[in-house]
């Protein structure tokens, strides 16, 4: 198998032999006359719309996901194509990454690079502390399913929209007389896509569907109605395929006849047809792939079978709008939004299209919705969409900007739930990252560095150059206390903190003092992927690093005091924090990106790391550290605004946080180009890349909405391009939900929701003038005070909206925000069984309808064979999806038991499964567990 890695992409463009692998500009013209069609605009052009199918152009393609299962839907006439994922197909197995060597060669490392013999330092990095294997794996596709129609001569009125308040695909156009019409969504509370295909003249659809793939695979036809695709993940990097996939579809029509045979379903002579796909892996966890992957697809293709397509789109619907009506947004429309959305693209540069902003906005959020659910993987470089056995990147989880940036906008555009994968994937990494710890720098805590994949791969990869970055781990485990900052969700915050704090002990035990400045550094690290010299990227003590320290340990030490715990590890971390090295401005005016005042060798690089306290860290403020700030603004200035599409998602961020809205929004028009979003608006570096499109919805909401310094700041960095517009349901930390409403560039109207008592500052222009400020519950004014001009601060009670208007406004009924995320239970333990074994009852995370949850068993001084956990609920919530067990339900009653995978249990190990529920009413834990071993 090609190997397109990290490691190959960028020596090929560095030897200037990578243009091959990325795609080219492209080009759409304008439609004389054209008008946005009635779908979009009933979807208040929040949809993507094209007169014309994909091709072969996966670019073209539109995207839909459930979290777990994703389609690229191709919408051509002759023969549609679904190229079809599963989140868990990566190639290969589980490996340890650790290198044993490691800890042994450490001191003689660091001494090179003390002593400025950095690429000495390089050579030995490479012979003793790579990963085995030396690069990561790849995520990869299970196939295609093809509907072949026949020929597309004489087709007219074609349409394809993707309608992001449906999140559905629908393909229209009228041949031989007759309106065809296909619809595509993949339902998460039905765990399969659907596609539904109707005519409006009876016995018109004829098809043939057959599935292929490049995997290894066979196909079946399981029954007469159904066929399947039965394969295994490839091999890489030396480790066998591992993760078996079954994929199944089946055809239920009404008229006419369904067939299937050889591995062919044969539609003919029906006037509607729904099928449904169902992918099962055996993917347990990054330990385990022996789960059955045929009960999984077969399953839930049964229990779909036995629902009404009416009643899948509605349940579908529920689930998915529940998630995306909780944000709005309305920049205002132009007749640019009547073309096409390629043709947007392509004119970007030379219209008015404020409307596209609100499009991009929302499909950050339609795909973040789409691709990272409780429960599933967290969304990876691509997302869940990738058409390859050998991606870009391997699209796996790049830690030094994108897996971060893909999650930028859960918290503050209010879809917090889809934020859980991460925190699952640190808790994993908690446990493979200590063995590197141990093994490669022999300390506690765990470590991650600048990669990883589906198998949780720990190590240094792609060479030192790239991936002796340290601090990987660090940066994930900040995001436990960011998402607790929005959340107060104090269950959350217990089950994630021993993750927090390893991260922060493993520093603790490795930090070493720089022997001239007498700091503690990082030593062996870099700035990411950038050299400070010819060939050497290693170093000391990177400003970036000591920006994400610091946030790492006052994140464990914040934690541990709202937790009223570890008072002796708080006192270590802050010290340890007091002695990190500050941020520096170098001679140039700039952010130092070393801790010396080094030139970097590429200018206009696309990392801007050293900017991290910017943004997303708050230690770069207007008001906090203006000296600082100004630096920041210069650094930017020295970098250039061109770059990759994600650095310029990034750059978006950056120049909000500096409250520069004409800079951000130049930035965003920047991106909005054919060397940048591809027709189908997936970001491209190039090539694709998810996190950009994650990176500028984020940036569009810190244009609106600022809170990373301890107070809401309300319209910080807003363009003069949207002079009106309103949001609802953005999210600022402390617990706050907002809606706004301006015109002429300023504040007409504000609502703010208070999750929980406390005292809230707001800043805006609107304070500056005549205002009116009102507690919506009751119509009375609070008391406030001024600490400046432009600010007000008021104590604010739990459940409460609070509106602040411009004289002579009528307040808004439809900007009150809606309440936010519910907190998490306390966790629930048993009572021991008589072999001292014990369950806990934990609920990870909780949103309206919903909650996962984990139930861990831990074995006493005995071990055991198997187990089974009871328990009763007490509001009526039922158990939809398990990972890690089987269960059963009847009314309350719910029956856990291991499975074979889980294996026996050692004397005091532990093994946790986790589950997705619906919850109707209060999310109440049950009272008590009852567990039994063998």
């Amino acid at each position: 198998m090609s190997e397109v890695t990290r490691r190959n992409v960028i020596k090929a463009a560095a030897a200037g032999s990578g243009a091959a692998l990325l795609p080219a500009a492209w080009t759409a013209a304008a439609r004389a006359g054209s008008a946005a069609p009635p779908e979009a605009l009933a979807a208040d052009d929040l949809a993507l719309w094209y007169d014309e199918p994909a091709g072969t152009d996966w670019l073209r393609a539109l995207p839909i996901g459930n979290g777990r299962l994703g389609a690229m839907v191709f919408g051509n006439i002759d023969t549609e194509r679904l190229q079809l994922n599963e989140d868990t197909v990566w190639a290969g197995g589980p490996y340890d990454s650790a290198n044993t060597r490691g800890a042994a060669n450490l001191a003689e490392i660091r001494r090179r690079v003390f002593a400025d013999q950095w690429t000495s330092a390089q050579d030995l990095i490479n012979q003793t502390m790579m990963g085995s294997p030396g690069g990561q794996l790849a995520y990869q596709t299970v196939g295609n399913l093809r509907l072949a129609f026949g020929s597309a001569d004489g087709a007219t009125q074609y349409r394809r929209t993707l309608d992001l308040a449906t999140a559905t695909v629908t393909t229209t156009y009228v041949r031989g007389g007759v309106r065809h019409q296909r619809e595509v969504f993949a339902s998460a509370a039905d765990q399969v896509i659907v596609v539904r295909l109707t005519a409006d003249r009876a016995d018109a659809i004829t098809f043939s569907a057959t599935f292929d793939s490049p995997q290894r695979t066979t196909v079946s036809s399981p029954d007469g109605t159904t066929i399947g695709l039965d394969g295994v993940s490839g091999s890489m990097e030396g480790v066998t395929g591992s993760v078996r996939f079954l994929a199944l579809a089946h055809a239920t029509a009404t008229g006419g006849t369904v067939s299937s045979s050889g591995g062919t379903l044969r539609v003919s002579g029906a006037t509607s047809v729904t099928m449904l796909i169902s992918i099962g892996s055996s993917y347990v966890n990054y330990r385990t792939v022996n789960g059955d992957y045929q009960g999984i697809a077969r399953n839930r293709l049964a229990a779909a079978r036995t629902v009404a397509v009416d009643q899948l789109r509605s349940r579908h619907l529920a689930d998915y709008q529940a998630l995306f009506r909780r944000v709005s947004i309305d920049l205002g429309r132009t007749a640019a939004a009547d073309q096409p959305t390629d043709v947007r693209i392509a004119q970007h540069a030379t219209s008015d299209d404020p409307q596209f902003a609100a499009l991009l906005f929302q499909y950050g959020r339609y795909l973040l919705i789409s691709c990272s659910r409780p429960g599933t993987q967290p969304a990876n470089l691509q997302g869940i969409w990738n058409d390859s056995l050998a991606p870009a990147w391997d699209s796996k989880y790049t830690i030094n900007a994108n897996l971060p940036m893909n999650y930028w906008p859960a918290d503050t555009t209010n879809l917090s739930e889809c934020f859980l994968p991460v925190f699952d994937m640190v808790r994993d990494l908690a446990v493979t990252g200590a063995r590197v710890a141990q093994a490669q720098y022999g300390a506690g805590g765990w470590v991650t560095h600048h990669n990883t994949d589906a198998w949780r791969g720990a190590s240094v990869v792609d060479g030192a150059l790239w991936g002796m970055w340290q601090t990987g781990g660090a940066w994930l485990s900040t995001l436990i206390w960011d998402h607790y900052l929005f959340t107060g969700d104090l269950g959350f915050l217990s089950a994630h903190y021993p993750a927090l704090k390893g991260a922060a002990q493993f520093f603790l035990d490795t930090l070493v003092a720089h022997p001239t400045l007498g700091y503690l550094v990082t030593n062996p690290s870099n700035s990411p992927e950038l050299p400070h010299h010819a060939n050497a990227s290693v170093c000391a003590g990177p400003t970036m690093d000591n920006q994400i320290l610091r946030d790492l340990f006052d994140a464990a030490a914040r934690a541990g005091e709202v937790l009223g715990v570890d008072t002796t590890f708080r006192s270590q971390v802050r010290t340890a924090r007091d002695r990190l090295p500050p941020s520096r401005v170098g001679s140039r005016g700039n952010i130092q990106e070393w801790l010396a005042d080094w030139v970097e060798t590429e200018r206009t690089h696309r990392h801007v790391s050293h900017l991290y306290g910017l943004h997303p860290g708050n230690q770069i403020t207007r008001r906090g550290t203006p000296a600082l700030y100004e630096a920041a603004r210069k650094t930017l200035e020295l970098r250039g605004d061109d770059g990759t599409g994600w650095s310029l998602a990034w750059k978006i961020n950056f120049w909000a946080r500096l409250e520069d809205g004409a800079r951000a929004h130049k930035l965003l028009r920047d991106l909005v180009r054919t060397d940048r979003l591809a027709p189908n608006m997936f970001d491209l570096h190039p090539p694709f890349q998810i996190d950009g499109n994650f990176g500028a919805t984020s940036g569009i909401a810190e244009m609106l909405l600022h809170s990373h310094t301890g107070e809401l700041h309300l319209l910080p960095a807003l363009p003069s391009a949207w002079p009106i517009g309103r949001v609802t349901g953005l999210r600022g930390r402390g617990g706050y939900t907002v809606g706004l409403a301006w015109s002429n560039g300023q504040a007409d109207e504000i609502g703010v929701r208070a999750d929980r008592d406390g005292t809230l500052r707001l800043r805006s222009r609107l304070f500056t003038g005549s205002f009116v400020l009102v507690d919506a519950a009751d119509g009375s004014s609070p008391a406030t005070t001024r600490p400046e001009a432009d600010v007000v601060q008021l104590t604010v009670r739990a459940g409460h909206t609070y509106r602040a208007t411009r004289p002579g406004v009528t307040p808004s009924p439809t900007l009150t925000p809606t309440p936010s995320t519910p907190p998490t239970p306390t966790p629930t333990t048993s009572s021991p069984a008589p072999s001292g074994a014990r369950a806990t009852y934990a609920v990870t995370g909780s949103w309206s309808g919903g909650f996962q949850g984990e139930v861990t068993v831990t074995a006493g001084a005995t071990a055991i064979r198997g187990w089974t956990v009871s328990w009763t609920f007490r509001n009526g919530q039922v158990v939809n999806q398990i990972w890690g067990g089987t269960h059963s339900q009847s009314g309350a009653n719910v029956t856990v038991r291991n499975v074979d995978y889980n294996g026996a249990l050692a004397a005091g190990a532990s093994t946790t499964f986790g589950f997705i529920g619906s919850a109707n009413g209060a999310n109440d834990p049950p009272a008590s567990l009852t567990v039994t071993t063998t």
